[in-house]
């Protein structure tokens, strides 16, 4: 970056409070990334949306927005939140720090999370945990291994140097989260094919598909409902409101291809669900922030000619967790992407110490190739041990 880009002089923090400073805190992502070849822009709609004091969920986060400057040149942003409801739900007084952008400076960073600590202790709260968003829905961990590869949607892609000038200000592993790529194979798995023979044969369980985003839509609130039960105890995670599920399918369902959203039900209750996502990196990155009025064409024809299908989100009910649900729906999104002429599979973020699932990626031949960490730091005076938060939750409940 040059010189001029970077300021001089002392650092300066101020609170985003004007619709200047929001334009500006949505943007310098751009002139930051401009010249990272993998970087994909986010949405403009989206980006703004959650600056919005009416995003869903502000009814129960606390959140300010900061903006760091040198000599007026703008030289970073960050963003501090407590989410209210998940601090009561674990008893914990956390604050969380997101929405990070900076240049290669650690004074820079240092006066950015200083804001977001000092704002927390003012709050009574004594730990930090981060990068986090107001929800595990929004992006979340910071990119530590797998730089080389593209991006996919809902994750960060931050620079390498974000690593050292976050640990250099004290800030430590919180939990990681890895991500498998696996090759699609040109059969079902024997083992699959073994459990489905033996277990649908005479299972309860339904297997639903879709062509079409009609026969799609009256499924998104029962799957997003189930989301808010299978999930609870996974780290970050706490269920969403009926708003926010309507938020979630706004923000979503255009993007989705029906084809890879597969539903599990028993007696017309869904019990099941897997959405995957064929890459659109490509896409959006032509989009440059904008689906309308013509970023949308190109986001559809990366639809069509993307070769990784990107894993979203999945989920069983607890009651019929090992019955052949999630083989169920696994052969069933294998055999879409079969048909689909897709090559690899991305897992996205699996909690590292969720066993279960990372032993099914593995027995697929999936390959660790991405990794994403949390960190955390007690606020000065609170003797809160690394990791408290972590060491208590259970495995992920996620397939």
């Amino acid at each position: 970056m040059p010189t001029s880009d970077r300021g001089s002089g002392p650092v300066r923090v101020q609170e985003v409070s004007s619709r200047s400073d929001r334009n500006e805190f949505v943007r310098l992502e751009w002139r930051l990334n401009a010249n990272r070849p993998l970087w994909v822009p986010p949405l403009l709609s989206d980006q703004r949306r959650f600056l919005d004091p009416r995003h869903p969920a502000r009814s129960y986060c606390d959140a300010t927005f900061a903006l760091a400057r040198r000599g007026g040149v703008l030289v970073g942003r960050i963003a501090g939140i407590v989410n209210r409801r998940y601090n009561e739900k674990i008893g914990a007084r956390n604050a969380r720090f997101g929405f990070l952008e900076c240049i290669d400076d650690p004074d820079v960073v240092r006066a950015l999370l200083d804001h977001v600590e000092g704002w927390a202790a003012g709050r009574g709260l004594d730990r930090i945990v981060g990068p986090m968003g107001y929800t595990d829905q929004d992006a979340e961990g910071l990119l530590i291994d797998g730089f080389q590869y593209e991006p996919t949607i809902a994750t960060y892609f931050n620079p390498e140097y974000y690593v050292r000038l976050i640990e250099g200000c004290g800030y430590a592993k919180e939990v990681d989260y890895v991500v498998y790529r696996l090759d699609v194979p040109e059969e079902l798995p024997d083992l699959y094919r073994r459990i489905l023979e033996r277990r649908t044969s005479r299972s309860a369980f339904r297997l639903v598909e879709f062509t079409g985003k009609r026969e799609l839509k009256p499924y998104i609130e029962p799957v997003l409902h189930l989301m808010g039960i299978a999930y609870d105890g996974i780290y970050g995670f706490v269920a969403p409101t009926p708003e926010e599920r309507r938020e979630l399918a706004r923000q979503y369902l255009p993007l989705l291809d029906p084809r890879f959203v597969k539903v599990a039900e028993k007696e017309g209750d869904v019990v099941g669900f897997v959405i995957g996502m064929p890459n659109l990196a490509p896409g959006l990155r032509a989009a440059n922030g904008r689906l309308f009025p013509f970023g949308f064409l190109p986001v559809l024809r990366a639809m069509r000619r993307s070769r990784q299908l990107d894993l979203l989100l999945g989920g069983v009910r607890a009651d019929c967790r090992g019955r052949g649900v999630d083989a169920l729906l696994g052969a069933a999104m294998i055999r879409e992407a079969q048909r689909g002429g897709f090559r690899l599979i991305d897992s996205h973020h699996e909690l590292e110490e969720n066993r279960a699932m990372r032993a099914e990626m593995e027995r697929m031949g999936g390959v660790v190739y991405k990794r994403y960490r949390v960190y955390g730091k007690p606020l000065e005076g609170a003797a809160v041990e690394p990791g408290r938060e972590a060491a208590a939750k259970p495995e992920s409940l996620t397939v």
